[in-house]
């Protein structure tokens, strides 16, 4: 009896097979990356508000108004999940729930100034640390990590 990942092993062939310094190095990224990923998310704006909360305000920053359901679905979450992030977002006056002009029974979520104020916020905080950790570095490393950035925005495409 073969396990799933076996089966799946198996199913892509031997040119698939990665080789063991390719084996270390994405777990060596993956490690990095995520601590990196943790490390800036700490960085908050003054609302101090949970990464979901705060996704929920980048989407509304980068897409405009939506609808629960929208977001929902962009953030791959049950709907009445999002009710409630929305929910607490507006209480903060973060967002504002507004009627949708083709569909009365449905809300449209938009970005208030205070919630655009707050990705804004954050942002600035992230870009900060960020810069200061980079600053540390020498201009090798820099050179890289630059190199390094168009690359990982390959595989990230990819």
């Amino acid at each position: 009896m073969t396990t799933p990942s076996a089966a799946t092993d198996a199913s892509v062939g031997p040119a698939a097979v990665p080789s063991a310094a390719t084996s270390a190095l994405s777990g060596d990224l993956r490690s990095a990356l995520g601590r990196l990923h943790r490390r800036l998310r700490a960085e908050r704006g003054d609302a101090q508000l949970s990464d979901p909360m705060f996704s929920v305000l980048v989407l509304l920053d980068r897409d405009g108004p939506a609808t629960p359901g929208q977001l929902a679905e962009a953030e791959g979450v049950q709907p009445p999940t999002m009710t409630r992030t929305v929910g607490c977002l507006a209480e903060l006056g973060l967002v504002h729930k507004g009627e949708n002009p083709t569909d009365g029974r449905q809300v449209v979520v938009s970005l208030t100034p205070v919630g655009a104020d707050e990705v804004a916020l954050t942002r600035r905080r992230r870009n900060a640390w960020l810069t200061a950790q980079l600053d540390r570095l020498t201009e090798e490393e820099r050179e890289l990590l630059a190199a390094a950035a168009g690359v990982l925005g390959r595989v990230a495409a990819g």
